[in-house]
């Protein structure tokens, strides 16, 4: 066991530097000063050429050949072998330098992205969006991978995917989604959703507490973590007791920052649920970004989005918010699962969510399997969208500048979102025949079966087994969009008296 022991070290040593990586990349998002931004491209491209030159090094392939033929490891070291072999086998392929000035192209956009968002203007962003996309499709010439181009990027973010499963996957979804959202929209001209008053202010700090209030009644653990603010909400499991989360505020309502707290804190609460044994190895790490968001999607909306949620969260929502109208928790919950035709993905009812993630899918397999140009990319979005909803793009802000994950080179993560959801109604089902009545738990106001369901199922399991192999292992059955067909129709229903 002597090379798995030195196999181990050499893993660790290239984790702690991506570890490293994802510190900076927070500080970066949240308290970076602006002039600061030079210097740290220039850092986070070297850490990346550190951290891709130890996972070359031919001695970690040596090992990885022994390992595979060796008899007696167990499933967790099993884990961690094949692992380190895929990524071994991808990283060889790609050139030291290119992985460095890759990493500095990235954190360069991130900034600029930033920029461009606030002045509402796609050329300022256009020119490193062209060069993070040309080096895009390089490192996919570099992989050489089989089918698509655009099948190396959904690989990345949930192995195995490709454009062939989410095409059927996405067209059935519309086949249901589309009518659902019909129906409603006609329902809602007899029956109109409530408003926020106008005028009425929600100051950033009681927005702040109440937040952190909903999200330690969740779980998480703010001894091990902090919550801060950004220009898009995220969340990073930087070390074993270091995990964070950010959000963003909208003074003329909460909401934005409660379902942005909750969604990230379902993140969050996954990376605390990781078993510290594991740390810095593949085995300790999240399975996937579908996993991983289905753990977001199920606090945000399944709890957070249920009348059984207001029954507790109403008495904090009044003692941080006095001058709001006497809402009821029925009231609130129709404010927080109104359906309309929305620009902002983040903010979008659980109904369209999927319909716009549908639309950055398919204006990335424009990007990478077809000739859409970087130049004609908002025309496309504002089109599609206008197709789609039925309501024209006001500006770039609102449009194609909404999402932080192009000027991260995060092409292929969009589609993770519907697989979360997916993932996370067929674990509310499975959940619910374990625990009982989910909305009694909820309205009890104690949710920690909820989290101590989650963790050995889920949290703990990291890399064990591949994501499918996850869910069937958690559900006893294999990944389905039906139960989140089922979910939505049936809330939605009742919602809107369909």
């Amino acid at each position: 066991m002597s090379t798995y022991d030195d196999f181990i070290v050499a893993v660790k040593d290239i984790h702690r530097l991506q570890a490293l990586q994802g510190h900076l990349g927070w500080d970066r998002e949240t308290i970076m000063p602006e002039k600061g931004a030079a210097a740290r491209a220039d850092m986070l491209s070297w850490l990346a050429k550190e951290a891709h030159a130890r996972l070359i090094a031919p001695s970690l392939g040596v090992m990885l050949d022994a390992l595979e033929t060796t008899e007696g490891l167990d499933e967790d070291q099993q884990a961690n072998v094949s692992e380190m072999r895929r990524a071994y086998d991808k990283a060889v392929k790609l050139p030291e330098q290119f992985v460095a000035d890759y990493a500095h192209c990235k954190s360069e956009a991130m900034m600029v992205w930033q920029k461009a968002r606030e002045a509402s203007d796609f050329s300022v962003f256009e020119p490193h969006l062209e060069r993070l996309i040309s080096m895009t499709k390089e490192k996919i010439a570099y992989l050489d991978v089989e089918g698509t181009p655009y099948d190396a990027l959904l690989d990345e973010f949930e192995v195995g995917m490709k454009v062939e499963d989410y095409d059927p996957l996405f067209a059935g979804l519309r086949q249901r989604l589309v009518p659902l959202l019909d129906s409603i929209m006609a329902a809602k001209v007899n029956t109109p959703d409530p408003q926020w008053p106008e005028g009425l202010n929600f100051p950033i700090d009681a927005q702040t507490d109440f937040c952190t209030k909903v999200s330690e009644a969740m779980g998480f653990d703010f001894q091990a973590g902090r919550m801060d603010a950004s220009t898009h909400p995220f969340s990073a499991g930087l070390w074993p007791g270091d995990t964070r989360f950010t959000t963003r505020y909208d003074l003329s309502e909460p909401f934005s920052c409660l379902y942005g707290v909750m969604h990230e804190t379902g993140h969050a609460l996954y990376e605390q649920g990781l078993g510290t044994e594991h740390a810095y190895t593949p085995r300790g790490a999240a399975v996937s970004l579908g996993v991983h968001e289905s753990q977001s999607r199920f606090w945000e909306n399944q709890i957070g989005r249920t009348p059984a949620f207001w029954e507790v969260a109403l008495p904090w929502f009044k003692e941080h918010f006095p001058d709001a109208p006497s809402w009821d928790p029925a009231t609130l919950n129709r404010i927080a699962n109104k359906v309309s035709t929305g620009f902002v993905r983040v903010e979008a009812d659980e109904v369209t969510y999927n319909l716009h993630v549908m639309l950055r899918y398919e204006i990335e397999k424009q990007l990478f399997n077809g000739d859409l140009a970087v130049k004609d990319l908002p025309h496309a979005w504002n089109t599609m969208f206008q197709e789609w909803f039925g309501v024209e793009v006001p500006n770039d802000r609102l449009g194609c500048l909404q999402d932080i994950h192009w000027s991260m080179g995060a092409f292929g993560y969009f589609p993770t979102y519907t697989l979360g959801n997916l993932y996370a109604a067929q674990l509310l089902e499975s959940m619910a025949e374990d625990l009982g009545d989910i909305d009694a738990l909820v309205s009890s106001g104690d949710w920690s079966p909820l989290l101590q369901w989650l963790r050995p199922k889920i949290h703990a399991q990291g890399s064990k087994m591949s994501p499918s192999k996850l869910i069937e292992h958690a559900t006893g059955s294999e990944p389905s969009p039906e139960p989140f067909l089922r979910y939505v129709e049936s809330k939605y229903g009742r919602l809107y008296d369909l």
